[in-house]
């Protein structure tokens, strides 16, 4: 048991490294994804998929796709590349973007 404890606190980083934020980050609320909810458009394949109508929920997607023809429904994540300074290097971060 102590062996298995002693492994758990060697795994760990130190509590500095956690504790410390970077100062001018985002906070979680502002970067949260957002996720969009589409039924497949008739006729679209998973080779060539092609969205349809904007569904409000996921629980609703589930429903209406269920409804429908071929039962897919398709999920969408939007991201903007934007460079971020860090230590004077420029570096690529990727935003999610708000509906």
């Amino acid at each position: 048991m102590e062996a298995a404890l002693a492994k758990v606190a060697e795994m760990q980083p130190p509590a500095q490294q956690i504790a410390g934020a970077k100062p001018g980050r985002r906070s979680r609320k502002e970067t949260e994804e957002v996720v969009r909810y589409f039924l497949a458009k008739e006729g679209s394949s998973v080779e060539k998929p092609e969205l349809g109508v904007e569904v409000p929920s996921e629980g609703e997607a589930l429903i209406k796709a269920f409804q429908s023809k071929n039962g897919v429904i398709y999920t969408l994540l939007a991201y903007k590349a934007e460079a971020e300074m860090q230590e004077g290097s420029p570096t690529l971060v990727k935003r999610p973007i708000r509906k």
